[in-house]
């Protein structure tokens, strides 16, 4: 892996908007779920796509970067059991705004 091949592979993307629109509309799949985070997030290519990899991205992503405000749409619309299983995701943006109060998550629908 060339040097631009691993800068790519590693860094984080800029974040594009504030608030940052997070709509699970229409999501049935876990791996839809994971790739708005990824890109909104702006999450680097070796993102594994569970929730300890979310934690660790996220942990500290929003430290001294000013205040940001994510909405989160089309929750309550999610399948039952990947509902249920992305309660977790919703934790660790508890945990998120604990860590970095400069960062707030409003579910919304």
């Amino acid at each position: 892996m060339n040097y631009e091949e691993h800068i790519k592979r590693y860094a984080f993307k800029p974040i594009k908007e504030n608030p940052i629109i997070l709509d699970f509309t229409g999501c049935k799949y876990l791996g839809e779920i994971h790739l708005i985070l990824k890109t909104k997030f702006g999450l680097p290519e070796y993102y594994g796509e569970n929730w300890d990899a979310l934690w660790d991205c996220l942990q500290g992503l929003f430290n001294q970067r000013g205040n940001f405000k994510v909405n989160i749409y089309g929750f309550f619309s999610l399948p039952d059991d990947l509902r249920e299983y992305c309660k977790t995701m919703l934790e660790i943006f508890d945990d998120v705004h604990e860590e970095t109060p400069n960062v707030l998550f409003e579910l919304i629908s």
